[in-house]
C-alpha cells in the first residue's frame, strides 16, 4: 500500500463501528488512493490477519477495534494509595479499550456527565510503575511521555532513572468523597468516544457483585488469555495478547460483573503470568517458558511486502523499504559514490543472495539514492545524520550476528536463553529508528537525545549477548573435543550424556554429566538433589507436544539412551500442580576412566517444593529484595531461613550427587 492508501484504512477503522466487509474498505481507499489497487485486497487482508487492528466475524466479515471494543464495559479498582490520595491513574487501566495511538495523559473521564479535573503527582518513578505494568518494560518510557519535564529527566542518564516524576491523574477527592468509595468499591467504565479516548464512569460496591459471578468472568479470562497465546503466540506486545483475549473469551469476558484487568493478572489468576521474552516480557502460560525463535523475527517488515521488501525478508534481512531509504540517506550523509558499499551494510556478506535478486536490490538502492539527492540537504540532515549511520552499523552487526549463528553447528541448548529473540527486538527497534530517520528534517532536539540514549541501550545489550555467545561456543567446544576417541581396549567407549534442567518461569537451571544408560527414574532422582527437593509430590515425564492434548507421558523405566535415538531431545518434568522441568539432553560426553555424575554449571537458587508455583516464587523473591520489613519477613518465612536469593552452591550439589550415585555403585 502507498502511504496515502495506509492513512485511508487507518481512517476508515477509527471511524467505522459496524461490521464491514472486505470490499466496503477497499472501496474506500481506493476512493483516496487508486494506484496500485488490484493488490489492495490481498493487502488489506493481510494486514488484518497479522494484527490487532481489526478482528475478523466470518468468512466475509470483519469488525474494527473502535467497534468491537467501543460497546464493552470494564472495570477499574482504585488502590488504597488512590483513595488516601483523591486521585485516580489512568496508567494501563483502559488497555485494550482505548485508542492506542492515545496516551494515559490524554484521556478524559467524566462522573454523572460532567468531565473530572486533572492534576498531577509527584513521586519517585518506581511508585508509579505499577499502575503503568501491563505495558511491561516499557512502563518507565509512558511516564516518561506524561510531560516534556520527565522527558528532560529521563534522558539527562539513560542509566539512572530521575529521583522525581510528575504525572497527570484525575482530581477524585470530591467523588470519593461524596460517593463514600471504600477500599474494595469499583467503577465500570463504558466508552463514551474511542477515538478521543473519552470514559464514563460508574461506581459498585464491593459487595455488589458476588464471588461466583467474579470466578466466571475469571474462567473465561483464562479462556481468552490461552486463546490468544495458542493462535497468536507472544504476540507484538502484551497489550496485542490482551486485545486477542477479550476477542477469543467469548462474550462472558465482555460482561459485567467482571474483575479489573489488573486484579485478574497479579491477584486472581495462577495459570498466567508474566514472563522474560528477550529484552522484552509477555503474559504467558505459568511455568512455562516462551521458546525461542530460529532467525530473526521480521516483525518491523509490514505483511504486504514489496517484491524488495520480500527478497530480502527470505534471506533473514527483514527491513522495510523505509529502512533501505535511510540508508540510502546515510550514503548522501556519507558522501559515498559506490552502491555497493551501501548496499553491503543492508546486506552482509554472511548472507547468500542470488546476483539477480541482488542485482533487484541494488537498482531499487540506487534509484532511491538518486530520487532524494535532487531535495537532499547535508546540513539540514546533519543533526540526524551521525545518530543514523551509527543505528545503521548496529543494524547491519545484529543480522551479521544472526545470519553467522544459523551457521554454527552448535546444539541450540547451548545458545542463551532467547538468543534470536533479543536479537530480532534489537533488530526492530533499530529498524524503527532509521525509519523515523528516513525525513527531510530533523525531529525536536529532545527525540533525537532519545534516540541517542535509546541508541547507547542497545549497543550494550548487543556486546552483552555477543559475550554470552561467546562463552557459550567455548563451553560447546570444551564439551565435546573428545568425542570420537576409543577407550584403551580398542572398542567404542559407552558415551555419556550432558543434560541441562532448568525450573519453568524462573531463571534457575543446572547442567549435570549423566551416565548415558540412566533411567527416567534416576533423571528424577538428579531433579531433585539438584533443586533440593524431597520428592514429597507426584511427578510424570512428558514428550512435549504443539499442545497439551499432544503431550505424552512417559514411563520411568524408558533409558535417556532409547529416548535420544528417537530424535527427542527436550522432555518436560511435571512435579505436583505448580511445577514444571524442563529436561533438555544437550550433547553426549566422553567419560574419563572415573567419571562421576556431577553438576558443571548452574544458577539461581532453587525454589523450594513447597511455594505454590513460580508466580509466587517471583513474588517473594520480589519482597525480599525491594519489600517492607514486613514483607520481607513474611518471605523468608516461606522460602526458609536459609534461602539466599541467587545463589546456587555447586559445590553442595555435587557433594549430594556424588553420594547417591556413589550408593548405586
Amino acid at each position: 500500500m502507498t502511504p496515502k492508501q495506509e492513512e485511508a484504512l487507518y481512517n476508515f477503522l477509527e471511524n467505522t463501528t459496524s461490521p464491514f466487509t472486505l470490499k466496503n474498505v477497499t472501496d474506500y481507499v481506493r476512493m483516496q488512493d487508486s494506484e496500485w489497487a488490484e493488490n489492495l485486497p490481498m493487502e488489506i487482508t493481510a494486514l488484518f490477519t497479522s494484527s490487532d487492528v481489526a478482528f475478523r466475524l466470518d468468512n466475509r466479515r470483519w469488525i474494527s477495534r473502535r467497534g468491537f471494543f467501543e460497546e464493552v464495559p470494564f472495570v477499574i479498582s482504585p488502590t488504597r494509595l488512590e483513595l488516601l490520595n483523591g486521585m485516580l491513574i489512568p496508567g494501563h487501566r483502559c488497555l485494550p479499550f482505548a485508542n492506542p495511538i492515545k496516551m494515559p495523559q490524554e484521556y478524559e473521564f467524566f462522573w454523572d456527565g460532567e468531565q473530572i479535573p486533572k492534576t498531577t503527582s509527584e513521586g519517585p518513578p518506581g511508585e508509579f510503575y505499577p499502575y503503568y505494568s501491563v505495558f511491561g518494560e516499557y512502563a518507565p518510557q509512558i511516564v516518561a511521555k506524561d510531560n516534556p519535564e520527565n522527558e528532560n529527566a529521563f534522558n539527562m542518564d539513560p542509566y539512572e532513572e530521575p529521583p522525581e516524576v510528575s504525572i497527570c491523574t484525575l482530581d477524585m477527592r470530591n467523588i470519593f468523597r461524596e460517593a463514600a468509595f471504600v477500599p474494595g468499591d469499583r467503577f465500570v467504565v463504558k466508552s463514551r468516544d474511542w477515538k478521543a479516548g473519552h470514559f464514563d464512569l460508574e461506581k459498585v460496591d464491593k459487595n455488589e457483585w458476588s464471588k461466583t459471578d467474579l470466578n466466571d468472568w475469571a474462567a473465561s479470562a483464562e479462556v481468552g488469555f490461552k486463546g490468544s497465546f495458542s493462535r497468536l503466540g507472544p504476540g507484538s506486545s502484551t497489550e496485542e495478547q490482551i486485545a486477542f483475549a477479550y476477542w477469543y473469551g467469548g462474550s462472558r469476558m465482555r460482561e459485567i460483573p467482571a474483575y479489573s484487568l489488573e486484579e485478574f493478572l497479579y491477584e486472581v489468576t495462577e495459570n498466567i503470568e508474566t514472563v522474560d521474552y528477550g529484552i522484552e516480557s509477555r503474559f504467558w502460560y505459568a511455568g512455562k517458558d516462551i521458546p525461542d525463535s530460529k532467525g530473526l523475527l521480521g516483525a518491523s517488515v509490514p505483511p504486504d511486502r514489496t517484491p524488495v521488501e520480500d527478497i530480502l525478508f527470505d534471506v533473514n534481512v527483514p527491513v522495510s523499504e523505509f529502512v533501505i531509504r535511510s540508508f540510502a540517506r546515510d550514503a548522501l550523509f556519507r558522501k559515498e559514490d559506490d552502491i555497493y558499499n551501501t548496499l553491503g551494510r543492508i546486506i552482509p556478506k554472511a548472507v547468500k543472495i542470488g546476483l539477480p535478486e541482488l542485482n533487484i536490490v541494488a537498482d531499487y538502492l540506487a534509484d532511491t539514492i538518486e530520487d532524494l539527492s535532487e531535495s537532499y540537504n547535508i546540513f539540514l540532515d546533519k543533526p540526524m545524520g551521525e545518530i543514523r549511520r551509527q543505528i545503521g552499523e548496529l543494524h547491519h552487526a545484529v543480522v551479521e550476528l544472526a545470519i553467522q549463528i544459523q551457521k554454527w553447528e552448535m546444539d541450540e541448548s547451548w545458545l542463551p536463553k532467547h538468543t534470536f529473540i533479543m536479537l530480532s527486538q534489537i533488530q526492530e527497534h533499530a529498524a524503527n529508528l532509521m525509519t523515523d530517520l528516513d525525513a527531510d528534517e530533523p525531529p525536536p532536539e529532545a527525540d533525537l537525545e532519545a534516540m541517542d540514549n535509546s541508541l547507547e541501550s542497545m549497543i550494550e545489550t548487543f556486546t552483552d549477548i555477543k559475550d554470552m555467545l561467546r562463552d557459550a561456543m567455548n563451553n560447546f567446544r570444551r564439551s565435546n573435543l573428545q568425542l570420537v576417541q576409543i577407550d584403551r581396549g580398542g572398542g567404542p567407549v559407552e558415551m555419556w550424556q550432558t543434560v541441562q534442567i532448568s525450573v519453568g518461569g524462573t531463571d534457575v537451571w543446572r547442567r549435570v554429566i549423566t551416565p548415558g544408560n540412566w533411567k527416567l527414574d534416576d533423571m528424577h532422582r538428579l531433579i531433585q538433589v539438584c533443586l533440593d527437593w524431597t520428592d514429597s509430590y507426584r511427578h510424570r515425564f512428558f514428550i512435549s507436544g504443539s499442545s497439551d492434548l499432544d503431550r505424552k507421558a512417559l514411563d520411568d523405566k524408558v533409558r535417556i539412551r532409547d529416548i535420544r535415538d528417537q530424535g527427542i531431545s527436550k522432555l518436560e518434568y511435571e512435579y505436583g500442580s505448580k511445577w514444571t522441568v524442563i529436561v533438555i539432553f544437550v550433547s553426549a560426553y566422553q567419560p574419563g576412566n572415573k567419571e562421576t555424575v556431577r553438576c558443571v554449571a548452574g544458577e539461581g537458587a532453587a525454589p523450594p517444593e513447597k511455594v505454590s508455583g513460580p508466580l509466587r516464587f517471583r513474588k517473594m523473591l520480589s519482597a525480599l529484595s525491594g519489600g517492607n520489613e514486613l514483607e520481607r519477613r513474611t518471605a523468608q518465612s516461606e522460602m526458609g531461613a536459609d534461602f539466599a536469593p541467587g545463589v546456587f552452591d555447586k559445590e553442595k550439589c555435587n557433594r549430594n550427587l556424588h553420594s547417591i550415585y556413589a550408593a548405586d555403585k
